[in-house]
């Protein structure tokens, strides 16, 4: 036997709904030492290559991805951000190191 799925819409009234502060927060991801970074390597070869960058030993590149969250506090919306990126995997933990920063 099937039953029908019954559908609610509940509505909260503006002056119930809890404002909580807007953080952005950034996601930082980049090689760790040791770990070949080809597009950093480029980026210095096309740089030695000018020839006016002698002073320049090592490049490395990174990933930043910005999160816009809503939550109480700055370590609530690290943490809610960095179980995201843990759940859809967004970095390799083995190759990679990530670095959270949340701003207001």
């Amino acid at each position: 036997m099937i039953f029908p799925v019954l559908k609610r819409t509940i509505i909260i009234p503006p002056a119930c709904k809890i404002l909580l502060p807007v953080f952005a927060v950034n996601v930082v991801i980049e090689n760790k030492p040791g770990i070949a970074d080809p597009e950093g390597a480029t980026i210095l070869s096309d740089l030695v290559m000018k020839g006016d960058f002698t002073t320049v030993s090592d490049i490395r590149t990174a990933k930043m991805l910005r999160f816009t969250v809503n939550e109480p506090d700055r370590d609530a919306a690290v943490a809610r951000i960095k179980s995201l990126c843990e759940e859809l995997r967004i970095y390799n933990p083995v190759v990679s190191r990530v670095r959270f920063e949340a701003e207001n």
